[in-house]
């Protein structure tokens, strides 16, 4: 049978990752990435909603997506595996970038000052050209690192030969508690300078729990029997922490040291990816014609969004053409527009619908 609750937790956590982005977009936290605040205020109260989600909204795909790795090699080989893998996240995020991509480059490089800073540091156009591609990655960070992440699964199931898919069906309670130990262990290493997002030994404990716990039916019983105690705990320590850094500390930056590897930083990822997971495989395991037509339309949404948000910010709030408020809400429908709208073009033209989104080529 099919585990709707993945489904449904994919396109959820991506919608509110749309809702992040317009935030980010704008927010006065003075956290790079985007165009910064254009409003008057001295706060902006509701830019605590990315401190709130932000922990947790990435770790959680990493674990869904370790579980969906178990479901498809439960029914196909590790060739098919990496072959299916290397379509839908390697060619994306590679050939992608040179095919469509480069335009969010350069929209984001556009941003700020980038072009004028190269050319005035004397960088020849070829080179900034190449820049302007691999800044074109954007949301596509989330692509590299599960795509290495399945390709070290693949090695890793050949060493271990299933033997930690049964260790980890009888994974008791207490140990899923424990686990919050090596999350916050991986959180000190393997994070990249400069491109935080490329956290490589924190999201991949959340990938293995994915796949070799997380997986189990026996394990997620005790995940439902105990959604509603783990989504008062996800909620209340995400609560703590964004009052912590978001009132207390005046918008201390929660993507980036120290705060990102900080205790209380991984417990609201691990927390609330297990509230995510566990309420969501109690409550939301159910398919209809609007959840699947969401699931279906995910990942378009999300490697599509954020062009739409940042070309508003480039093409109309940078300028001042319209109030702040406008481009806050034309940001989030484009958000969605771009998204659902740029899925729909490109998955029927050929070369780009495999290029772009990894859509297998018709025969």
């Amino acid at each position: 049978m099919r585990k709707y609750y993945l489904d449904n937790i994919r396109w959820i956590t991506v919608v509110i990752v749309v809702f992040y982005h317009v935030l980010y977009m704008y927010n006065a936290e003075g956290i790079l990435g985007g165009l910064g605040k254009i409003t008057n205020l001295t706060s902006q109260p509701y830019d605590i909603f990315m401190y709130f989600v932000y922990p947790w909204f990435m770790p959680v795909l990493f674990m869904v997506a370790g579980i969906s790795s178990r479901l498809f090699l439960e029914r196909h080989t590790d060739k098919e595996f990496v072959k299916s893998r290397t379509r839908k996240l390697l060619v994306p995020s590679t050939i992608g970038l040179f095919a469509f991509q480069f335009i969010q480059g350069y929209v984001s490089m556009s941003l700020g000052t980038a072009f004028t800073d190269l050319a005035a540091g004397g960088v020849p156009k070829p080179v900034i050209f190449l820049i302007m591609v691999a800044s074109g990655s954007g949301v596509l960070w989330f692509v590299h690192l599960l795509w290495i992440y399945s390709m070290i699964l693949v090695l890793l199931r050949k060493i271990e030969q299933g033997r930690l898919l049964i260790i980890g069906a009888k994974t008791p309670l207490w140990m899923i508690a424990l686990f919050y130990f090596p999350i916050w262990g991986a959180a000190q290493i393997l994070n990249t300078p400069i491109v935080s997002v490329y956290r490589v030994g924190f999201y991949f404990v959340f990938f293995m729990l994915g796949y070799y716990v997380f997986s189990n039916d026996e394990v997620m019983e005790k995940l439902k029997n105990h959604a509603i105690l783990l989504t008062v705990s996800g909620v209340a320590v995400c609560i703590i922490f964004s009052i912590l850094y978001f009132v207390v500390y005046g918008g201390m930056n929660y993507a980036d040291k120290p705060v990102n590897r900080g205790p209380l930083y991984a417990a609201c990822a691990y927390l609330g990816s297990l509230a995510m997971l566990g309420g969501m495989a109690r409550f939301g395991d159910f398919g209809n014609s609007f959840t699947k037509w969401m699931s279906r339309k995910s990942f378009g949404l999300y490697v599509f969004h954020y062009l739409g948000i940042s070309s508003v910010a480039l093409f109309i709030a940078k300028p001042g053409i319209l109030p702040a408020a406008v481009c806050y809400l034309l940001s989030l429908a484009a958000g969605f527009l771009f998204g659902y709208g740029l899925y729909e073009i490109i998955s029927r033209i050929p070369f780009f619908r495999w290029a772009v989104l990894g859509i297998r080529k018709e025969k």
